[in-house]
Parts: C-alpha cells; structure tokens; sequence
C-alpha cells in the first residue's frame, strides 16, 4: 500500500506516543512511503517554535531517508486547490476550523498517488483516503 504521510503522524513517531507506535507499525507494512515537501517546514515549524533547534534537521533527515519527499509542482498545486475547498466544506459541516493549506496539499498528494494518508488530523477523519491513528 502506498502512504502518504501526515505532519500529525510524523510527530506522533517522533514523540513515540501510543499513536506513533501505531504509525511505526503501518509505517513497516507499506509498499511505498510518500512526504509532501509542506509537511517539512511544518515539522521545521514545530521544533523551532518549540526551541528544539538541534533536532530539526535531524528529523528532517529522517523523513527524507524514509520517505520520498514530493514537491509542489503545477499539478499538485491546481489538485490542493480543488482539495482545500473541499476540506473547508467539510471543516464546516464538522463545526471544526477550516483546513490549512498544507492539509489540501497533503490530501492533493494522496490523491495524485492513489495513496492513503497516515494522520490523526480531524480534517481528514471522515475522507476514505484517511488511515486513522487517533
């Protein structure tokens, strides 16, 4: 099976929580791992903002080893664009925030792959590209 990764997902693994134990899991069982580039400066982000510096390009690193690493290009940004209105449709019906534009790029690579997406993130609980780890 082909995954895609989630930010949510990624950190869960990082922290080895419950739900990181399960990604380590699915993670080893997959044909084929995916990362849309987002999700990088999103983990870049995190660890930043939480002063964890020295850690950032290590676990970056660990996503490029593991995973391939796909790039915004024309076609995913056209596919995000249809797919952020969608989540935003759904984020309302949810009584949720809206989506982030890394979610519609996320799902956009999902789709673009035929792949699932490995998250715990409500956006995208109820979508049937959605593993859930929550």
């Amino acid at each position: 099976m082909k995954i895609v990764i989630d930010t949510y997902a990624w950190i869960e693994l990082f922290v080895g929580s419950r739900a990181g134990n399960k990604v380590k899991r699915i993670l080893s069982e997959a044909s084929e791992l995916y990362t849309s580039s987002i999700v990088l400066a999103e983990i870049a982000r995190k660890y930043l903002r939480e002063g964890v510096d020295e850690e950032v390009k290590r676990r970056l690193k660990v996503i490029w080893d593991l995973s391939i690493v796909i790039d915004i290009d024309p076609t995913v940004a056209v596919e995000a664009g249809k797919c952020y209105l969608e989540l935003k449709d759904l984020a309302r019906k949810m009584n949720i925030s809206p989506p982030s534009l890394a979610d519609a790029v996320i799902l956009a690579v999902a789709r673009l792959l035929d792949a699932k997406i490995l998250t715990g993130d409500l956006h995208f609980k109820d979508l049937p590209e959605t593993i859930w780890i929550s």
